[in-house]
């Protein structure tokens, strides 16, 4: 505002209140408080204060002013959603009748001012979701009246004041700190007063020590969200017995210890709980027999992430209304009872990372609800109950790395909304039933590998036409592999590996559109492998290895690797293969001439010892080299040559001989370890794995050549590499803040994700990909876009890591060949549920190239998890679909789409934040993910749209000099 203006308009109001008297001087000095507020607000986009400019319009006619009856005070004063930037002027202290004060979701900086405090009429104050620093001051305890205090989504530091809620005469009803850094304990004691508490929310902050036993005076407490700290102690059973009216209880992710038992008793005083989460905490013993006692309203409860040992009670089952139950990665015992099959409620049920044994019991068929069903990597043994049949809803069925026998129900051919099925890494034998492989639902993953499965593969398989990754290897399967497989025309990643399989190979398969990875390595294969995998545009990661297949082979973007043990292979070209010899048919030979060539022929044959000598020599030696590794392949020195190297001693040294304790993350070709190097550089190292250099090799030489390629502040970049024979590293700077996917689902403890650093990374994010499709010097898709492959910096800052399966493409959007390697085993959902399944493009099943719409879609995808916090593959849905899918079905109706919104709002900001601003820009992103999620490819944006679109967002909320780095 202009100063001269300012100075007219503050003249002008002292003026008249001199002329006008006692009766006008309130509401005049209170216009001249606001304009003095007016003034320490630099930014207002909007120009939502336009009518604070005026000296006509008055004051009680003012954006956001609201007056009393007369007309001579000031009441509220609501300036929320506003996109206003600046500082909060003391002099906003001198509306001394101001009851609601109102600034969240703005831009306003710097301190709270401790004048707010003699505001003696104030009963509501929200300065949520602004860019506020320092401590809360301790002159908001002479509050007297205040009911709603919402300080939460700033970057406030420091104690709570003790006098915030022991002033003597609290009726505080709703309390909200989160998403801050304050630290200490909540200071409350027994002469504290808050006995009209109902919502306490101080979620995602520092804070220590244990949970007050002055809280038990808070009997009307309804919402306690102390997630995300580092409380301490027992879980607090002797404040919750005093709260009856508790009906979200959120206490994971500290550090609580002991045994359950005190703490279920006194929840079932709780007769209105619905959510309970304790997951991530250090809580052991038995899940006590008292369970049952807690209140049947409970929808919701979450154990996981603990030591919990021992049986699941069987008087579980009382709680009815449970729609929810994660039990998952505890040190739980005995048999499943069959009392969890009398929850008809159930939804999700985890079992997983257990130590459960026996039979997995049929009545599970009888829970008509079940979507998701998580029994992996236990002991269970017995068969598979023919009853999932009756689960018309089931969508996930994981049962894999148990101790299971007998055959495949053919029966679950009926479950007509399956998905997901893994049957890996079990003792299942027999054919696969003719009912079973029609099974058409599935979508995502079918894995039946390492069992003892035998006879042909069924031709009914080729229903499943819309499966995406299918895992046969490792059973007895014999006979000929059905050329009705090319019908599965969505497969992505198909392994039939480690069998006994015959015969030909089916031209069919090589035609398959989308077929990116295919292994039939270890079976009994013969004949010549068919032209159509050689001119397959997909096609790059194959293995045909130790079969009996003939003839020439010509693959340009493979080496012998994919062909070990194939004695009757030639090629023209390929080192190390035999080389083909042409045979010319011989027509009308004469007997001059035959006598001639024989004549050349004797004379050559003089000289051929010789030769031979020298050739054979060469190339054995040759040959031998590169068998053992002590001979680089021409390409990939190539693409080496222009980093420095780096001695694997000196990685020995930096990571402490790789030892488990530096390792930081697994991946399909190989382990990444943080590292200190002499110089005190701190990096990751990026191991491929020595046992499948040949897989892997593609996928290392594919990263050099993206990255060295590429430059861009949101990419990572290389340091240095270390190649040898028997061992490959990239070295990459070292991320402090691990990856997006640690501080999405935090299970030790990790700030979560706030509004702001939400939309910075999704801008951060989304201008790499731009420059890798439009203004890099190669075109590439990175083809892998997930929360795990996106690294925060010190600053989270968004970083994109891992280009081992990006493709670089032409201007005319065709591909061009990157390395080859074996293809990758895909033996277990871990690969794929926590990788490219769920963010994978529609129009890949249907047979078309990798390209940067892929990148869009997958951004997209990635967009959609974030507002939702949902992920794209291990959330059940209430009507089968994926995620983008179920945001769709939501988004033309706004009743149903408000509580996505709202859950939004409660992740990133407080519960109550209903702002137009935040609230349309939640809106906004879960529309962009929409249009980014289109089935057709050309109707998506660019990411040049996209990037611009989410900088604007960015430059409303935050300057990037101000962000906090927490």
């Amino acid at each position: 505002m202009n100063p001269h203006k300012l100075h007219y308009l503050f003249f002008c109001t002292v003026l008249c209140s001199i002329v006008s008297g006692d009766t006008k001087a309130q509401i005049f000095n209170e216009r001249a408080s606001l304009l003095t507020f007016f003034s320490g607000i630099t930014s207002d986009p909007e120009n939502v204060l336009q009518s604070w400019n005026s000296s006509v319009i008055p004051v009680c006619n003012w954006t956001g002013v609201t007056c009393n009856q007369n007309h001579d005070s000031i009441l509220e004063l609501d300036l929320s959603g506003s996109l206003l930037h600046g500082i909060i002027s003391p002099a906003i202290s001198q509306l001394s009748q101001l009851t609601v004060l109102d600034l969240s979701r703005n831009f306003f900086e710097g301190g709270i001012p401790g004048e707010i405090g003699y505001l003696s009429e104030l009963k509501q104050l929200s300065l949520s979701s602004n860019l506020l620093r320092g401590s809360i001051p301790f002159e908001l305890g002479f509050l007297s009246k205040i009911q709603y205090l919402d300080l939460g989504s700033n970057m406030l530091v420091g104690d709570i004041p003790m006098a915030l809620f022991c002033n003597g005469t609290s009726v505080l009803e709703y309390v909200d700190i989160s998403n801050n850094s304050i630290s200490g304990p909540i200071p409350l004691t027994e002469e504290c007063e808050i006995h009209e508490l109902r919502f306490l929310l101080v979620w995602s902050n520092k804070l220590t020590g244990r949970v007050p036993r002055a809280l038990a005076n808070s009997s009307k407490l309804k919402w306690l969200d102390l997630e995300v700290n580092g409380f301490e102690g027992e879980l607090p059973f002797e404040i919750v017995k005093n709260l009856s009216n508790l009906q979200f209880v959120y206490l994971s992710y500290n550090r609580f210890s002991g045994p359950l038992e005190p703490f279920f008793s006194a929840l079932s005083n709780s007769l209105y709980l619905q959510e309970l989460e304790l997951a991530g905490n250090r809580l052991f013993g038995k899940i006590p027999d008292v369970i049952g006692n807690l209140p049947k309203s409970l929808v919701q409860l979450q154990l996981d992430d603990n030591q919990i040992s021992g049986e699941i009670p069987l008087d579980i089952n009382n709680l009815l209304n449970l729609t929810l139950l994660n039990l998952s990665r505890n040190l739980l015992t005995g048999k499943i009872p069959h009392e969890l099959c009398l929850m008809e409620k159930l939804e999700r049920l985890y079992l997983s990372d257990n130590l459960l044994s026996g039979e997995i019991p049929s009545a599970f068929g009888n829970v008509s609800r079940l979507g998701l069903l998580d029994l992996s990597k236990n002991q269970l043994s017995n068969s598979i109950p023919d009853t999932f049949s009756n689960l018309s809803q089931l969508r996930s069925l994981l049962l894999n790395n148990n101790k299971l026998v007998g055959t495949i129900p053919s029966s679950l051919a009926q479950c007509v909304n399956l998905e997901i099925l893994d049957l890996s890494y079990n003792q299942i034998s027999g054919l696969i039933p003719n009912d079973f492989a029609r099974l058409n639902s599935l979508k995502l993953y079918l894995n039946i590998s390492h069992n003892h499965l035998n006879g042909p593969l069924p031709p009914e398989l080729s229903k499943m036409d819309m499966v995406l990754a299918m895992d046969l290897s490792s059973n007895n399967f014999s006979g000929e592999i059905p050329s009705q497989l090319g019908s599965c025309i969505a497969l992505e990643h198909l392994n039939l590996s480690g069998n006994a399989l015959e015969g030909p190979l089916p031209d069919s398969i090589g035609k398959l559109p989308f077929l990116e990875t295919f292994d039939v390595s270890l079976n009994r294969l013969s004949g010549k492998i068919p032209v159509s995998f050689q001119t397959s545009s997909k096609l790059r990661q194959l293995n045909f290895s130790y079969n009996n297949f003939s003839g020439n082979v010509s693959f340009p973007f493979l080496d012998i690797n994919s062909f070990l043990g194939n004695p009757g292979l030639c090629s023209s070209g390929m080192e190390g293969m035999p080389n083909c010899k042409n045979k010319r048919k011989k027509h009308s030979i004469q007997l001059w001439v035959l006598l001639t060539l024989l004549a050349v022929a004797t004379l050559i044959m003089s000289m051929i010892p010789v030769v031979f000598k020298w050739k054979s020599k060469k190339k054995f030696s040759k040959t031998f080299s590169r068998k053992i590794g002590f001979e680089e392949d021409d390409e990939e020195e190539r693409n080496e040559q222009s980093y420095p190297k780096i001695s694997h001693q000196e990685l020995m040294a930096a990571t402490n001989g790789f030892s488990r304790s530096n390792l930081i993350g697994t991946g399909q070709f190989g382990q990444v370890y943080k590292g200190i190097l002499k110089d005190n550089t701190k990096i990751a190292v990026k191991v491929i794995s020595y046992t499948k250099t040949e897989e892997s090799s593609g996928s290392f030489k594919r990263e050099c050549e993206v990255l060295k390629n590429t430059r861009h502040r949101n990419l990572i970049r290389i340091k240095t590499i270390c190649s040898r024979p028997d061992f490959k590293a990239l070295v990459l700077p070292l991320m402090q803040n691990g990856s997006l996917e640690d501080h999405l689902y935090p299970n030790d403890g990790l700030s979560r994700v706030n509004l702001v650093q939400m939309v910075r990374i999704l801008s951060d994010v989304a201008e790499g990909l731009a420059y890798l499709h439009n203004y890099a010097p190669v075109k590439v898709a990175h083809c892998d876009l997930k929360p795990s492959n996106i690294l925060l910096d010190d600053d989270m800052n968004a970083i994109l890591s891992d280009f081992g399966i990006a493709k670089l493409v032409k201007e005319d959007h065709e591909k061009i060949p990157m390395a080859a390697g074996e293809p990758p085993s895909v033996s277990s959902t871990d690969g794929l549920l926590c990788g490219s399944i769920g963010y994978i493009p529609p129009e890949y099943g249907m047979g078309r190239r990798a390209s940067t719409q892929g990148d869009v879609y997958s951004f997209g995808v990635l967009l959609l998890e974030m507002v939702t916090r949902k992920r794209p593959t291990d959330v059940v849905f209430d009507d089968g679909s994926s995620l983008h899918e179920w945001v769709k079905s939501h988004y033309p109706y706004p009743d149903r789409l408000e509580p996505i919104i709202k859950e939004a709002l409660l992740a990133y900001g407080p519960m109550s934040c209903s702002s137009k601003l935040l609230h349309d820009m939640i809106l906004e992103l879960i529309e962009l993910g929409l249009i980014c999620t289109q089935y057709n490819p050309s109707t998506r944006p660019t990411m040049v749209d996209v990037a611009h679109e989410m900088a604007t967002w960015k430059e409303y909320l935050f300057r990037p000099s101000d962000l906090s780095t927490e």
